[in-house]
C-alpha cells in the first residue's frame, strides 16, 4: 500500500485543480455565465437522477444549427452528429467507487452546483475546484445540520397535486412548516 501511495502528490482521489482539455473547446463561462443557462438544460439527470449527465451533442445543436456554425468547434459537434458518435468528454469530477453520492437529494434540498462545482459560470475551461474529499463533505453536511437550513419547496408535484389538476378535485394544502435539512454523517449513507 505504501508503495501505491509513493507517487501521490496529494490526499489519494483528491484531483482538485483538474481541468483536462476535452475534445470541444467548450465555455462555460459564455454558455453558463454570460447566457444565463441553466445547469440542468445540459445536465439533465441532475435533479432526478444520481448522475447529472453529460449532455448529447443533439443538445448543442438546439441552439448551434443557427448560432456560431462556422465555428471549428461547433463544427466538430455537427460531426459527431452526423456521424451518430458521442463526444468522448473527459470526466472530471470522480469520487472513489466505494462512495455513493446522489445528485437529485442535492439539488432537491436546494443545493447550488456552484457548492460543489465551484464557480462553473466564471470556466472557461472546467476545473475541479473542490477537494471533494470525505472529511470536505461530512463538514458541509454537519454544517449545514448546525445552520438548521430549510429545504426549499419540492420542484416535484407532491402527491394528490395532478391527481387535482386532472380532476378538478382541490389541491392539497400547502407545506406550512418549512422541511429542515438533516444531512446524513453516518457511514453506510454514502459508503454502501
Amino acid at each position: 500500500m505504501a508503495l501505491a501511495l509513493a507517487g501521490c502528490s496529494g490526499p489519494v482521489n483528491n484531483q482538485q485543480g483538474y481541468m483536462p482539455e476535452q475534445p470541444v473547446a467548450f465555455s462555460h463561462a459564455v454558455h453558463a455565465g454570460q447566457y444565463g443557462l441553466d445547469c440542468q438544460y445540459c445536465h439533465v439527470g441532475a435533479e432526478k437522477s444520481r448522475h447529472a449527465g453529460v449532455p448529447s451533442t443533439s443538445v448543442c445543436m438546439n441552439c448551434h444549427t443557427q448560432v456560431k456554425t462556422d465555428s471549428p468547434e461547433i463544427q466538430k459537434v455537427a460531426a459527431a452528429v452526423a456521424e451518430n458518435k458521442p463526444l468522448a468528454w473527459v470526466r472530471i469530477h470522480r469520487l472513489p467507487d466505494h462512495a455513493y453520492f446522489n445528485h437529485a437529494s442535492h439539488v432537491g434540498a436546494g443545493l447550488d452546483c456552484q457548492t460543489c462545482h465551484g464557480p462553473v459560470q466564471e470556466m472557461v475551461r472546467v476545473e475541479q475546484k473542490e477537494p471533494m474529499t470525505m472529511g470536505w463533505c461530512l463538514d458541509c453536511h454537519r454544517d449545514t445540520a448546525a445552520k438548521q437550513v430549510s429545504a426549499p419547496p419540492p420542484s416535484a408535484p407532491r402527491a394528490g397535486e395532478l391527481l387535482a389538476l386532472s380532476s378538478g378535485a382541490p389541491a392539497p394544502e400547502p407545506l406550512k412548516a418549512p422541511r429542515i435539512l438533516q444531512p446524513p454523517t453516518d457511514c453506510s449513507s454514502c459508503h454502501r
